[in-house]
């Protein structure tokens, strides 16, 4: 009897491996392009010969990505995941092809933006396909694959644009993704199957909620993005943009409160264990985010490294990421339940913030690689069971959804924390230059204080908010459900 329980294993093992591969190369596409580009960035300016707006080569991806997950999401609960994810694939392929050819600045930006309406659907169509072969219980086994490959991808992305700008060309920045995309194409199409259990009966696409979606969140990206940048937090642009989050998101909340079969369903908002996982993954996202803000600056402040070592000094936090992502799958799959898990990962996080915000100055370089290991796996562990118990608790028919509005409220979070600590440091470098030049005003000041020399107690206080913010984080997980994690994908 164990020995064919043992074979059903090793052959649902073996189903799933297929599945995993076309997978795993759709998250890797997603992560590197996200970063792949940075390094580049001046190299394309000289090329193209425009260096205005440059920072949108980035933005326009990310805001188009963000804006098209949750709708991949939703339209794959009607017409089946591999469908969907064919369709992203051939617009991400296709945009590559022409980013490659781009002869303008203008012309990029347009095709970056394509690009990221495709590249939108491979995270939240890779996750819910990974949903609907798995069970949650068993999820924990091979989330630690897709975080490796995330994280290999977050860290090559640099490394390998460096290196193209600089020994080929940056066209092939966006060309590389063709070979790579192909065989994605191949290996969803023959691992996923044609149409999962989907619901027969004809629903109409909320293109209503869809359009509200997408301006709310456009006009907030571009305010946390803009806002301190191209124009100051307190102006008519600023007025305008939050006006439009506020009436549009207004909208969306209507919208969807009086349609069942939505963008965001009503019965997602009602589950107590899908609500308090969603506000659990923005508040860790937002932590995440900022980490991976500050942490090069700290080393380059406190340790005196320079930026190739402090880019360096960031693969601990993020192969810890990645640990706790593995030990977090594993401990589910033996215990059964998310919760004393989560809670556990944001206690740890917690931690390592408090001990960075408290020793800071203080302590040894090897004894600050610590904190940050701890703090790498707390948020890790966080992370992927925010992830599990949306998941576990949507019900099948809205897996697509729930992920969608799970990895778009990360997103948000992610932004906020990002534009949170860059104002702070903002202002910790106005005050510091104005002080240190005599009362000097303007760019004048702030040219005779560098960002490397920022006082140590800059750094005390943005980890003691990171603390805050996951102290907060835990009273929220708190109230989560100790829900069993189902043994069954559907």
């Amino acid at each position: 009897m164990s020995n064919a329980v043992s074979g059903d294993q090793e052959a649902q093992h073996r189903a799933v491996l297929k599945v995993l591969g076309g997978i795993v190369i759709c998250i890797f596409l997603a992560a590197l392009d996200q970063t792949v580009v940075i390094p580049a960035i001046p190299t394309i300016a000289s090329n193209l010969g425009d260096h205005q707006n440059l920072s949108w080569i980035l933005t326009a991806y990310l805001l188009a990505s963000t804006i098209a997950a949750p709708i991949y999401g939703r339209l794959s609960d009607h017409y089946g995941r591999r469908k969907l994810l064919e369709i992203a694939l051939s617009i991400f392929i296709a945009a590559s092809i022409v980013c490659g050819g781009a002869n303008s600045i203008t012309q990029l930006l347009v095709f970056r933006a394509l690009q990221g309406l495709g590249g939108g659907g491979l995270m939240s169509l890779a996750q819910a396909a990974i949903a609907d072969a798995v069970s949650p219980r068993e999820r924990g086994r091979y989330q630690g694959y897709l975080a490796g490959v995330w994280a290999v991808a977050s860290i090559a992305g640099p490394l390998v644009g460096g290196y193209l700008a600089d020994h080929a060309s940056w066209r092939w920045l966006f060309w590389v993704n063709l070979p790579l995309g192909a065989v994605a194409l191949f290996l969803c199409r023959r691992g996923l199957p044609a149409r999962t259990d989907v619901r027969e009966t004809k629903v109409r696409f909320d293109g209503f909620g869809s359009a509200f979606m997408t301006v709310t969140v456009s006009s907030l990206l571009l305010l946390l993005t803009l806002g301190g940048n191209s124009f100051p937090w307190i102006s008519p642009q600023t007025g305008v943009l939050a006006a439009c989050t506020l009436v549009f998101g207004w909208l969306l909340k209507h919208q969807q409160v009086r349609y069942e079969n939505g963008l965001f369903p009503p019965r997602l908002f009602v589950d107590r264990a899908l609500v308090v996982a969603n506000l659990g993954g923005m508040l860790s996202a937002a932590a995440m985010f900022a980490s991976l803000f500050v942490l090069p600056i700290f080393y380059q402040s406190v340790f005196h490294a320079d930026a190739t070592s402090s880019g360096l000094l960031m693969v601990p936090f993020l192969a810890s990421n990645v640990l706790g992502n593995y030990i977090t799958g594993h401990v589910a799959r033996s215990y059964g339940k998310m919760k004393p898990v989560l809670l556990g990962g944001v206690i740890f996080a917690a931690c390592g913030f408090f001990l960075l915000a408290c020793f800071t100055g203080h302590i040894a370089f090897s004894v600050s690689v610590i904190f940050t290991v701890c703090t790498g796996a707390g948020m890790g562990c966080a992370n992927v069971s925010t992830l599990m118990i949306v998941q576990n608790s949507a019900q099948q028919r809205d897996i697509g959804a729930a992920t969608g509005m799970y990895l778009l409220l990360r997103s948000i979070g992610s932004m906020l924390g990002g534009a949170a600590v860059g104002a702070f440091l903002e202002f910790q470098i106005r005050g510091s230059a104005w002080v240190l030049s005599g009362g000097q005003s303007g760019h004048e000041a702030h040219g005779v204080f560098a960002i490397s020399a920022l006082p140590t107690g800059t750094f005390n206080a943005t980890f003691a908010g990171m603390a805050a913010l996951m102290l907060i984080a835990l009273f929220v997980c708190a109230r989560s459900p100790d829900t069993a994690l189902r043994s069954a994908p559907h």
